[in-house]
């Protein structure tokens, strides 16, 4: 049952980013992306949806807190890098920190974030610059 649900995901992924993502980034990786999920256990994709949650209740409350570079907004960072590794597990900083610029510059990954309050999308960018600087 959960492996039909991982292929949902990868489906619905495929119909809505496909094309896109294969064009951007090569078949190879999505095709080693898509294997890694379907590779995640149900105990992992589990941990996965915590440390999602986590992160955007740690990241209103430093949103709201207002500043980036705060103890709360780089506990927000680490529990984004841990979420993405468990999808990615060849994590780098540069690849953070890409992440945080796509958040920015594409609506769609900007509306997860700005759903917890307008302009958070922009303030966690800056804080993953913060988190990923050498």
């Amino acid at each position: 049952m959960f492996d039909e649900f991982k292929k949902e995901l990868i489906e619905k992924n495929e119909l809505q980013y496909g094309a896109e993502i294969r064009e951007k980034y090569g078949d190879q990786v999505v095709e080693e992306s898509n294997a890694n999920l379907m590779g995640l256990s149900k105990e992992k994709y589990d941990e996965s949806e915590q440390f999602r949650l986590e992160l955007e209740k740690t990241l209103l409350a430093a949103f709201n807190a207002g500043d980036p570079g705060s103890d709360i907004a780089q506990e927000a960072c680490d529990l984004h890098r841990q979420w993405l590794s468990v999808f990615y597990p060849g994590y780098t900083k540069e690849y953070h920190r890409c992440m945080g610029e796509l958040y920015v510059s594409d609506e769609r990954f900007r509306a997860n974030y700005d759903k917890l309050a307008p302009g958070c999308t922009d303030f966690f960018r800056d804080a993953i610059n913060i988190y990923c600087k050498e």
